[in-house]
């Protein structure tokens, strides 16, 4: 079976779709061919990820349709012969590139007048499929077979970043992911205190994120030693064989976030404006933060009541707590 994939675009949507591709390899044998179509930045998450021969980069902007640059890459793929094609955005430009390869199985979700484009239509139920991950295996019609994702790390790259940044492994690494590209109701503000209480606890924090956090980054390590700001400083290959030195990450509901789930280490994932019963980290190496108030999740870019209480309530000691008790199960 060769099986094309139109991938999701978000870098944590790429992350959960390893189970997908996982649950194909599993049902169709391990000689089964995945090849996807994505953008650079998570088709490079993708390059880590051993179920995924090959990768077509489709270089066009958000928002863009791009319908000369999908034609010549559709035409390009027809001769791989695909079997198969599976579409997991809902937008119409997403189904241009399999339908212009003449893929015969095109399937996907009813989405954007997509009739004709996806041959092999799916209705998108989301109150009986409330994760995002149980949507994308019901693209091949697979229930309760969720496997969790597994990303593949370098060992010789570790080695030149731990040089090039001159960080310390011997102390125990705590990983802070400060972003969250959706929006500020995402972003959790005790990051700084947070990492006063771990310092003198005698852990080491790794900011680790875009150039946009590097702010954030600068003022979390300002009059903290033990804490070093990486944000902007790698890219998106480097933060995955860094923060698989982490022994913990502390992360809002980011791409990242999904990113240590798949590098098994133990998260502490902070929830605002969004839930995890939604977009859960997929480990079992996890603890929640949510108050779960009445207003949310409202998943909200900024807070319509103007407080952000989902988040702001969130005391730096209530996650230093989820720390302990990592602590206490590792030991145990």
């Amino acid at each position: 079976m060769k099986i094309l994939v139109v991938a999701p675009n978000w870098i944590g949507d790429i992350v959960m779709a390893q189970t997908l591709f996982s649950h194909l390899i599993s049902r169709y044998g391990d000689d089964t061919i995945i090849d996807i179509i994505a953008p650079k930045w998570s088709g490079l998450v993708a390059s880590r990820m051993r179920e995924v021969r090959r990768i077509f980069v489709l270089d066009v902007k958000h928002g863009e349709l791009g319908l000369k640059k999908r034609y010549r890459l559709g035409v390009k793929l027809r001769d791989e012969h695909y079997d198969r094609a599976i579409v997991m955005p809902i937008t119409l430009k997403s189904a241009l590139v399999p339908f212009f390869a003449k893929v015969a199985i095109r399937s996907g979700f009813v989405g954007e007048m997509r009739f004709g484009l996806i041959n092999d239509l799916r209705k998108l139920d989301k109150q009986k499929m409330p994760r995002m991950i149980d949507r994308y295996l019901s693209l091949d019609n697979a229930k309760g077979c969720v496997q969790n994702p597994s990303l593949l790390v370098s060992a010789d790259n570790q080695i030149k970043l731990i040089k090039r940044h001159n960080l310390n492994t011997e102390k125990q690494i705590i990983a802070f992911f400060v972003g969250a590209e959706y929006g500020e109701a995402k972003r959790w503000r005790g990051f700084k205190d947070l990492a006063k209480l771990l310092a003198k606890n005698n852990y080491q924090i790794w900011v680790i994120g875009s150039e946009k956090e590097r702010k954030l980054g600068d003022e979390i390590v300002e009059s903290n030693e033990a804490a070093i700001n990486l944000c902007g400083q790698t890219t998106i290959i480097e933060a995955i064989d860094l923060i698989a030195l982490a022994k913990t990450a502390i992360t809002n509901d980011s791409g990242l976030m999904h990113i240590a789930a798949a590098l098994d280490i133990s998260i502490v994932a902070i929830y605002g404006s969004s839930t995890p019963s939604y977009t859960p980290p997929l480990t079992d190496k996890k603890h929640i933060v949510s108050l779960n108030l009445p207003c949310s999740p409202c998943f909200k870019k900024t807070c319509l009541l103007g407080h952000t209480n989902c988040l702001n309530h969130i005391t730096p000691e209530m996650v230093y707590q989820c720390i302990t008790n990592i602590a206490v199960e590792h030991t145990a």
